[in-house]
């Protein structure tokens, strides 16, 4: 066994090709055994253990910078650099990360989450180390998928433009080698690569020019001849001509291939953009078989790779997927979109009734947005089913392409709140603080899932502007679902629970907290008034004041960030109107990032429980002075 010896990439260096072999078999393993029981990134990390064994045996990691795009499939490389002891704790709180991070370890340079962003951090690290004089590597991993992100397109402009030393390792895990044109490429990619042949080349081009009166011409015909031949033989002309040196493709789990390609790279001066093709899953059947399942996956048996999922409510995200089927059906204008995420994001049932209905753009939540404005100005009715998280890679066209214009788009907002295991990178906790402030946005959360498929129908019967429903990670509550669906009037909140001298407004399932919290409070005689606000914008000013007049203290309980939120917009409100006699404390996301866990470990971690709430009520019932802090104005 090689595994146990393997504490720091330095120690592969020594190991011949036959051996790094099986450290790749023995990787997989422990890979498969331990995602068994903890969940993870399974498919991505099974198709880089040659590449990451390959990159480590080259290069000298941290002095040379590997720079992972989003970074789930840097598993390998953690185990590498001494935090394979740590894999029992992979997603877990206060465990090891499923990402790269940058405060778990010196060999984790950069941290994303995001895709498409490695070449941008590429870029700057290049241009970093030549202004400060150093010779280090600089390497970018990014997969097929994260180039169809337009941010990779910017930086492989820019990168083509500077010429600075550094190389683009293109994971592409969707194309396969073709063995008779296969032979073509690697022969290509040795000479390109060859130290003499680019200076041979270099050097004629330099004497043609020097022949008098023709030898310019005589240069730009050579010019012109090769890149003819190149645009016939070379698959990676659009890389060639972005001013990148391309190398491949290569079989991404021959480890001495790999070996020799970044040697051939090495020779080349300015950027090489190296193709590597892998196979998502290698080694593992179930995983080889359905990449797409096995990309992130729960708890596994490892002889039949069935999940061990436990059985409960349906996700609110599967019951938006079945009532998307059911809008659908009443009205044929709706078209759902998505950067991406079709399973993701329930639109798989969706696709199979409505394939010509359902458009996947890729990684481009940017064009995504832009192009659900157009499509409503056209009279459609666009759903854009996007995480929290990615979203806000769109900020930009949703204010100028969709508020602006006043664009009938419905935003259909997964991963709302806490998401749990993916962590800080994914909570969805800032899309309240960056919509609530837009011009002509409505938004909304529901209680339950029967609540959520109402609010569907009601952004779909209103034709104002933009509106946009919001829905966690999370199981439902199991509530029955209503069979017709009606819209709920815009900016209503409904009172859940009546009570006096005390509320709290809820939204989402704070609602569920909330009330957990009142039949607890119950007991010591306190009777909370429960309100579900539903209406992120507009506010239900109506019953603001009805509870300012009443002489209400309220608690304003949400799982986003408490600035910008809808408890902000209470106070604001309040402040408009010049009511200052109300008590008003905001329970929200602290003021940082908040790391990966359970989601229930998450809410404990920010005090939004029931015990929280009872908590935070006891201390605005102690309130006697006017002051104005956490707890807004009070009396």
């Amino acid at each position: 066994m090689l595994l146990p010896q393997i504490n720091q990439p330095d120690q592969i260096k020594s190991l011949s090709v036959e051996e790094l072999s099986s450290l790749a078999a023995e990787i997989r393993q422990f890979l498969i055994e331990k995602l068994s029981v903890t969940g993870g990134h399974l498919a991505s990390n099974l198709g880089v253990v040659e590449l990451t064994l390959a990159l480590h045996y080259c290069y000298d990691s941290p002095r040379d910078k590997f720079i992972f795009d989003v970074g789930h499939q840097a598993y390998v490389h953690k185990m590498l650099t001494g935090r394979m002891d740590q894999f029992d704790t992979l997603r877990k709180y206060k465990g090891l990360c499923g990402f790269v991070k940058r405060n778990e370890s010196d060999h984790d340079v950069w941290e994303a989450g995001h895709s498409s962003t490695s070449l941008s951090a590429a870029m700057g690290m290049a241009l970093a180390r030549d202004f400060k004089g150093e010779k280090n590597k600089v390497v970018a991993i990014i997969g097929d998928g994260a180039l169809t992100g337009g941010m990779a397109f910017e930086a492989l402009n820019h990168i083509g433009h500077e010429q600075k030393d550094l190389m683009v390792i293109l994971n592409d895990n969707e194309m396969s080698i073709a063995p008779n044109v296969g032979a073509m490429h690697n022969y290509l990619s040795k000479i390109r690569s060859d130290r003499h042949y680019l200076r041979a080349k270099d050097e004629l081009e330099i004497l043609l020019k020097k022949i008098p009166a023709i030898g310019g011409m005589l240069a730009k015909t050579g010019s012109r001849l090769k890149d003819s031949l190149k645009y016939m033989m070379v698959p990676g002309v659009l890389f060639e001509e972005l001013g990148l040196t391309y190398l491949g493709p290569v079989d991404g789990h021959d480890t001495q291939k790999l070996i020799e390609t970044f040697k051939q790279a090495d020779n080349v001066r300015g950027p090489v953009f190296v193709h590597v093709l892998t196979t998502k899953g290698k080694g593992y059947k179930p995983a080889e078989a359905d990449s797409y399942k096995w990309h992130g996956i729960s708890p596994y048996k490892i002889e039949s790779g069935k999940e061990l999922k436990s059985v409960g409510n349906p996700m609110y995200t599967d019951v938006f997927g079945k009532t998307l089927i059911e809008l659908g059906e009443q009205d044929p204008r709706i078209v759902a979109v998505t950067p991406a995420m079709s399973k993701g994001s329930g639109l798989i049932p969706f696709s199979e009734v409505f394939p010509s209905r359902m458009i996947d753009v890729g990684i481009a939540e940017q064009h995504a947005a832009t192009m659900c404005a157009a499509l409503a100005m056209e009279g459609m009715k666009p759903v854009f089913a996007v995480y929290s998280t990615f979203m806000q890679r769109a900020y930009d066209q949703i204010v100028h392409d969709i508020c602006r214009h006043n664009a009938n788009v419905m935003f259909a907002i997964d991963r709302a709140g806490f998401v749990g295991a993916d962590g800080e990178t994914h909570q969805g906790v800032f899309d309240v603080a960056f919509m609530r402030h837009l011009p002509n946005m409505v938004m909304m959360m529901p209680k339950d899932e029967n609540e959520l498929r109402h609010m569907m129908k009601t952004a779909l019967d209103y034709d104002d502007g933009p509106i946009a429903y919001r829905y966690p990670r999370i199981n439902g509550l199991g509530v029955p679902l209503d069979e017709k669906l009606v819209p709920i009037p815009i900016g209503k909140w409904e009172t859940v629970r009546e009570g006096e001298g005390y509320a709290v407004l809820a939204s989402g399932p704070m609602v569920q907290v909330a009330l957990e919290a009142a039949e607890q409070l119950k007991r010591e005689g306190i009777n909370l008034r429960v309100v579900n606000a539903r209406f992120l914008k507009p506010l239900d000013e109506d019953m603001l004041v009805e509870l300012a007049n009443s002489h209400t203290n309220m608690i304003v309980l949400e799982e986003v960030c408490e600035a910008g939120s809808l408890g902000s917009a209470v106070l604001e409100f309040y402040a408009s109107k010049h009511i200052f006699d109300t008590r008003v404390s905001l329970m929200g996301v602290p003021d940082r990032f908040i790391e990966h866990g359970s989601v229930k470990e998450q809410r404990e971690e920010t005090g939004l429980t029931a015990e929280g709430v009872c908590a935070e009520l006891k201390k605005l019932m102690s309130l006697h002075t006017f002051g104005i802090g956490k707890t807004g104005f009070s009396s």
